[in-house]
């Protein structure tokens, strides 16, 4: 679902007028280098690929030999020749290097289509936002879908709910071990190890590494950032918790959604609610089985509500469409979704309701809402939600 749009746009970019460095952005394993290779095999012109993410050390030397390459291609009299550069952000310097060889080719009028990867969305934006602006599109690609999933892999919904949208763990599956070693090493660990802590600023490593764990076991719950200094040892002070939480969206893991008060200062000071952006980092971390957790009826509604939750903030990206919660007192309502002057309320149940949704109401009497959904038990189905596209509920 996602990707097909995503290798639409771009293919349509590159058919374009050379105008902007394209940014393809995204965590690991959410297939960016199987999309680029498509998008290439497609592409009418000549395409030159090379990639960062090898053993040996790579600097602004193999920058600009690989820029070279794709010169020669867009010097050949063809009308099309697109370089892609993949891990742009392990080469460093790269967003010097990258501005002195667009502004050189803009000035020449060398038509060399340009596409960079990048496995942590924050990670490739700071690089983009210190040297190239105004030179670059950002094409946000998100986590694997239901329906994606579903497709790819004959992922039933339950199984999507429990194993989440990574492609690569898809075939490890029916050995439950593996594949949670695979979900932890290979992805949890060489994102946090790699693409975090080896390219930011992290002063404290150990308080980074406890705050995903926190934020995992308690996605889809608010969690004041009090309450979090109390759960973490060696964590001084609030705005540090927020940085970390911030580079950990980046890195397209979790996020720390805000509550929905219509003014965005107070959308700022609010306590945030945990969602990660993957269901596995939440069940490869636990010791339930799919059917034991499917039994459970506490945890299978909990990872129900955090599988709309990831939906939801992996539908958005590339939209104007923000995600938030809200709460008052006792009242709350799971997902607020707002686009522009437009706002919708969602509540995810389980199991049928008893009552009314008295979160719903109460939010209804303070905000002006456009549409108020109830997604599972007696609404609208938890599958039917996660294959309709996110802008139709507006």
């Amino acid at each position: 679902m996602f990707k097909r749009l995503i290798y639409k746009e771009l293919l349509k970019r590159l058919r374009e007028p050379r105008r902007f460095l394209q940014v393809l952005a995204g965590a690991r394993q959410t297939g960016k280098t199987t999309l680029i290779r498509q998008v290439l095999e497609d592409f009418s012109g000549q395409g030159y690929y090379a990639t960062a993410d090898e053993p040996t050390l790579k600097d602004a030397q193999w920058l600009e030999q690989q820029w070279e390459a794709g010169r020669q291609l867009a010097s050949t009299k063809t009308k099309h020749a697109v370089l892609v550069l993949d891990e742009i952000q392990k080469i460093p310097g790269w967003s010097e290097t990258v501005k002195r060889l667009w502004d050189a080719d803009t000035a020449s009028g060398l038509p060399l289509q340009v596409v960079v990867l990048g496995s942590a969305p924050l990670l490739v934006h700071s690089g983009l936002s210190e040297s190239l602006a105004g030179r670059f599109e950002i094409i946000r690609v998100p986590h694997w879908s239901f329906a994606e999933m579903r497709d790819a892999f004959r992922f039933s919904l339950d199984e999507y709910i429990y194993y989440g949208g990574y492609p690569g763990s898809a075939p490890l599956i029916a050995e439950p071990q593996r594949w949670q070693r695979y979900i932890l090493d290979a992805l949890v660990e060489t994102t946090i190890s790699r693409d975090v802590l080896l390219m930011r600023r992290v002063h404290k490593p150990a308080l980074f590494r406890r705050l995903f764990e926190l934020g995992c076991q308690y996605s889809g719950q608010v969690l004041s950032y009090n309450k979090m200094l109390g759960q973490l040892q060696d964590a001084h002070n609030t705005t540090t918790l927020a940085h970390y939480l911030e580079l950990l969206k980046g890195a397209g893991l979790l996020e720390g959604l805000s509550k929905h008060a219509g003014q965005k200062i107070r959308q700022r000071g609010s306590s945030p609610k945990f969602q990660v952006h993957n269901n596995a980092l939440i069940t490869a971390q636990g010791n339930l089985s799919l059917p034991e957790a499917r039994a459970d009826g506490t945890v299978w509604g909990r990872l129900v509500e955090s599988a709309v939750g990831m939906w939801l903030v992996n539908a958005v990206k590339g939209t104007h469409v923000d995600v938030h919660y809200w709460r008052a007192g006792n009242h709350e309502v799971d997902f607020v979704l707002v686009k522009g002057g437009k706002v919708v309320a969602i509540e995810v149940k389980s199991t049928p309701r008893r009552g009314k949704l008295s979160g719903m109401d109460a939010f209804a009497k303070e905000f002006t809402v456009h549409r108020k959904l109830l997604v599972g038990a007696d609404g609208i189905p938890v599958e039917k939600f996660m294959t309709t596209d996110i802008l139709d509920w507006f």
